[in-house]
C-alpha cells in the first residue's frame, strides 16, 4: 500500500482545494442556465412595456458618447445616433471627447457638420464638449456631461456601438414604470465573421449576455449595466451617489449602487445593438483585464454593503459569485504549477480512482464552461447553434491563456494597484480580410507572451508524461491548457512583428498613451 509523505500531502492538498474551488464557480454556471429557464415568465420584452408614455409626455432624453482616441470610427457612431427615432424637441446628444490626437479636429469638423445640416439630414441637437485631462478617464467624462445635460433619461453609447433608428422607442416606455432605474439591452456583433478569433469572442459575450444578464434579471436578482447600449434614469444615477471612478468598471460600481437604494433595473434580451469586437489579440486582452480588475475592485468595495444590506440572501450570494467570480484567474496559475507534481505523485493510482475522484470535478469546473455556452447560442441560433461544438476547444483554451494577463490584473486589484483606463482600440472593421489601421493604436507586447509561450512548453511536458504513464484520461485537458497558452502567446507575438515590419520608416510621432493593464 502506497504511503503518504509530506511532500505528497503539500502538493494534494491545495491541488484539490483549488478544483473544489473551481468546481464551485463552474456549479453556478449550471445554476445560472437553471435561472435563465426557470423563470423564462419574467422576461422583459421591447414591445410588452407595463406601461407607457403618451406620445406627447415622452420624457428628454440625452445620448452620451463618450470617446477617446476614436478617429476610425466616431463619424460611424455620430451617423447611427442622429439617425435615432425620436422627436427632436425631447432628444439631445452630447459628444464627451477626451481624445490626445487627430481624433479632437475629427469629431469637431463631424459634430459641426450634422448641428449645421450639411449632412443628409437636418440640423441636429449635437454638441461637442471635450476635456483638456482624463480625470476619471470614462467615468469623469459621463459626470462632467451630466452637470450640463438636459435629459431625465440618459443613454450611452462608446464608440464602436451602432445603435439601430428604433433603439429609443423601443426602450423608453420601460420607464414608464417609476421604480425603473437602468435598462440594459444585447450586444450584437458587427464583424462576428471577421477570423476565427472574433467568432469566439463573440460566443464569449452572447453568453454573457444571454444566461448572465438574462438569469439574473429574471430571478430578480443584482445585475449590472454593462457601460454602453443602455438607458438610465437621471433620478437614479443621482441618487446613487453619481459616477465614481475609484474602478475600471465604474458600470458595474454605479449599478449595485443603485440597486442597493431600492431601483429596479430591466435587461432586454430581444432589443439588439450592434458594436465592433476587437480584431487583435492584444486589444482582447488589455479589454478582458480591464473588466477583470475592474470587478475585484467593484467586490472590494461594494460586497461589503452588500453582505450588510437587508436584500435576500439569494441576492447576496449572486452578488458574491458575479463579483468574484475572476478570482479564478489565479486559482487557474496556481492549479498550472501543481498539475505536473500533483500527476507524479498520485500515478500509483489506477484508472478507476482517478475517474471516481476527477471525473466530477471536470464536469463541475470545466464542462460547465461548454454547457453554458452551447445554451446561449441555441437560445440565440436555434438553426444553427450546433456548429458551436466546433469552436468549444477553442473557447475554452481561449479562457485558460487568459489567465496570466486576467491574474495580473486581479492581483493588482487585491492589492489596491491603481492603473489608467486602458481603452479597447477600434478599426471600424466589419468583413473578411478588410485592412485596418492596427498599429495606430496597438498595445506594447511586453514580457507576458513569451511567459504564456513557456508555460504552453511546460503543459506540452505534462501531456508527454501523462502519455508516458498511460494516464489517458486527463491528455485531453491538459492538451487545453497546451493550446491556450500558445495560441494567445503567438498571436500576440506575431501581430507585434507584423507591425514593426510593417511600420518601419513610417513610425507615428506621439505621445505615449497612459500604460494600462
Amino acid at each position: 500500500m502506497y504511503r503518504w509523505n509530506a511532500f505528497d500531502i503539500a502538493m494534494l492538498v491545495p491541488y484539490f482545494i483549488v478544483m473544489l474551488i473551481l468546481a464551485f464557480y463552474g456549479i453556478h454556471r449550471y445554476q445560472l442556465v437553471w435561472l435563465y429557464y426557470k423563470n423564462r415568465r419574467n422576461e422583459a420584452k421591447s414591445h410588452l412595456p407595463p406601461a407607457h408614455f403618451n406620445e406627447s409626455a415622452l420624457p428628454f432624453v440625452t445620448i452620451q458618447l463618450p470617446i477617446y482616441n476614436e478617429q476610425f470610427v466616431i463619424d460611424r457612431l455620430i451617423d447611427a445616433c442622429c439617425r435615432l427615432n425620436y422627436p427632436r424637441d425631447r432628444f439631445e446628444i452630447q459628444l464627451l471627447d477626451d481624445s490626445t490626437d487627430e481624433t479632437k479636429e475629427v469629431a469637431a469638423n463631424i459634430v459641426a457638420r450634422y448641428a449645421s445640416g450639411a449632412a443628409d439630414l437636418a440640423p441636429q441637437p449635437i454638441h461637442y464638449l471635450h476635456r483638456t485631462n482624463r480625470n476619471g478617464f470614462k467615468a469623469g467624462a459621463l459626470e462632467q456631461g451630466l452637470k450640463v445635460s438636459q435629459g431625465e433619461l440618459v443613454a450611452i453609447f462608446d464608440a464602436d456601438f451602432v445603435p439601430p433608428p428604433e433603439w429609443i422607442m423601443q426602450v423608453v416606455h420601460h420607464f414608464a414604470e417609476p421604480g425603473v432605474g437602468m435598462v440594459q439591452t444585447r450586444w450584437t456583433h458587427l464583424n462576428r465573421n471577421y477570423s476565427f478569433l472574433t467568432q469566439v469572442e463573440a460566443i464569449l459575450l452572447d453568453g454573457h449576455f444571454v444566461l448572465e444578464h438574462g438569469g439574473r434579471s429574471r430571478a430578480g436578482v443584482y445585475f449590472n449595466f454593462n457601460g454602453t447600449a443602455g438607458m438610465w434614469r437621471r433620478q437614479a444615477i443621482d441618487e446613487a451617489g453619481g459616477w465614481q471612478h475609484d474602478t475600471l468598471t465604474e458600470d458595474t460600481d454605479l449599478s449595485y449602487r443603485a440597486q442597493l437604494k431600492g431601483w429596479k433595473f430591466k435587461y432586454l434580451q430581444d432589443v439588439e445593438c450592434p458594436a465592433e469586437l476587437p480584431i487583435e489579440m492584444t486589444a482582447f486582452k488589455t479589454q478582458q483585464a480591464r473588466w477583470a480588475k475592474g470587478l475585484i475592485q467593484v467586490g472590494k468595495k461594494i460586497l461589503p454593503q452588500v453582505m450588510r444590506s437587508d436584500a435576500p440572501f439569494h441576492n447576496k450570494l449572486e452578488a458574491w459569485y458575479h463579483l468574484t467570480a475572476n478570482i479564478s484567474y489565479p486559482l487557474m496559475i496556481i492549479l498550472s504549477a501543481l498539475l505536473m507534481p500533483a500527476m507524479i505523485v498520485r500515478s500509483w493510482q489506477g484508472p478507476l480512482q482517478m475517474f471516481l475522484i476527477d471525473l466530477p470535478l471536470f464536469m463541475a469546473s470545466t464542462m460547465s464552461i461548454s454547457s453554458f455556452y452551447l445554451v446561449s447560442q441555441k437560445e440565440l441560433f436555434p438553426r444553427t447553434w450546433y456548429k458551436t461544438f466546433l469552436y468549444l476547444p477553442f473557447l475554452m483554451s481561449l479562457g485558460v491563456g487568459l489567465t496570466i494577463t486576467n491574474t495580473k490584473a486581479v492581483m493588482e486589484a487585491l492589492f489596491g494597484v491603481q492603473t489608467a483606463f486602458a481603452r479597447t482600440p477600434k478599426y471600424n472593421v466589419a468583413k473578411k480580410g478588410e485592412k485596418s489601421a492596427a498599429k495606430k493604436y496597438r498595445k506594447r507586447l511586453g514580457i507576458i507572451p513569451w511567459i504564456e509561450l513557456l508555460i504552453g512548453c511546460y503543459f506540452a511536458a505534462t501531456v508527454y508524461y501523462a502519455i508516458t504513464t498511460e494516464n489517458y484520461f486527463t491528455v485531453p485537458f491538459l492538451l487545453l491548457f497546451v493550446l491556450g497558452y500558445w495560441y494567445t502567446g503567438l498571436l500576440s507575438l506575431f501581430q507585434g512583428l507584423f507591425e514593426r515590419r510593417g511600420s518601419r520608416g513610417d513610425e507615428i510621432h506621439e505621445k505615449p498613451y497612459p500604460v494600462g493593464i
